[in-house]
């Protein structure tokens, strides 16, 4: 990527970060998107032309549908950026591909894997061995709680108060919500926090900063494998799926559980989860105002 277009994918990046609240994460993956494609596109990105936009099909054509879709959006909110700030009088980004998606619903935990995984570590922990009792207020956070990996490990160590019975978190986009604790996951945060460095700045530390994703993942799998569970059936975002599909199951209702996961939009929420068809047909059957005329 030749300067020119460096300092124009920076002015992007600022303005992503600045007004539309995008993490850390989100600005390294538009970088990484921009650069590829300006490689792709012979080094000329910020002046690229339609017919030079329009070979990047053909160019992607061996890429996975969603990596075509997510560069494709980065592109267009990048010429869309140019056009709106002047640095650009056309915006090419009609030519870029549009390979069709259909999303794929997360795995599902069932509730006998999750009492079964809660079972194996709760036993493990009441010897007050100290790791078991942070893998008990983990669980408790990403089932318990619906939290994202990136939430949970960021937690400062003062975020949960006694009697609070709630997180006020900074989630994805820089967007605050309000986050439930049950009273268990309050006792098993209490019982952690016996063991939590006082001088530490995390409710999960890790060397010198906080726990990693990465570790946080391998943790889950590690729980999980002792609980006679397969470790490629989980992780903390399968949790947190977990947290959604039985709440909801459950009867909780769609806009409320959009809330209790942060999501902008109800789409997501409906596509996150999955619900039993079976039980699709049981409410209708049951609650629908007819269906007492059927009885």
């Amino acid at each position: 990527m030749n300067e020119a277009d460096r300092a124009l994918v920076d002015r992007f990046l600022e303005m992503m970060a600045a007004e539309a609240g995008a993490s850390p994460n989100t600005l390294m993956a538009y970088r990484s998107d921009l650069t590829k494609a300006a490689a792709d596109l012979g080094g000329a990105l910020g002046s690229a032309s339609t017919s030079s936009i329009a070979t990047l099909g053909a160019q992607w054509a061996d890429l996975a549908p969603s990596t075509v879709a997510r560069r494709s959006a980065a592109l267009r909110r990048f010429y869309r950026f140019l056009v709106d700030d002047s640095l650009r009088e056309d915006d090419p980004s009609a030519a870029l591909p549009q390979p069709s998606l259909q999303r794929p619903l997360p795995r599902v935990l069932e509730a006998a894997d999750v009492e079964a995984l809660f079972a194996d570590a709760e036993h493990r922990a009441a010897s007050g061995e100290p790791l078991a009792l942070r893998n008990v207020a983990i669980l408790e956070l990403l089932y318990g709680s619906g939290l994202r990996a990136s939430e949970l490990i960021s937690l400062p160590r003062a975020a949960l108060r006694k009697g609070q019975p709630f997180l006020i978190l900074l989630g994805k986009g820089q967007k605050e919500r309000l986050v439930p604790i049950s009273t268990r996951a309050e006792q098993a945060v209490a019982r952690w926090l016996e063991h939590v460095p006082k001088d530490s700045r995390w409710l999960f530390p890790g060397g010198t900063a906080h726990l990693s994703r990465v570790r946080l993942f391998q943790l889950v799998r590690e729980v999980a494998g002792k609980a006679g569970i397969a470790p490629d059936r989980i992780s903390p975002h399968v949790l947190r799926h977990a947290f959604a599909t039985h709440l909801l199951a459950g009867g909780a209702d769609l806009r409320v559980l959009q809330a209790l996961l942060g999501h902008a939009d109800i789409a997501t929420t409906q596509i996150y989860t999955h619900v039993d068809a079976a039980r699709l047909v049981q409410l209708v059957n049951e609650r629908h105002p007819l269906a007492d005329r059927g009885r």
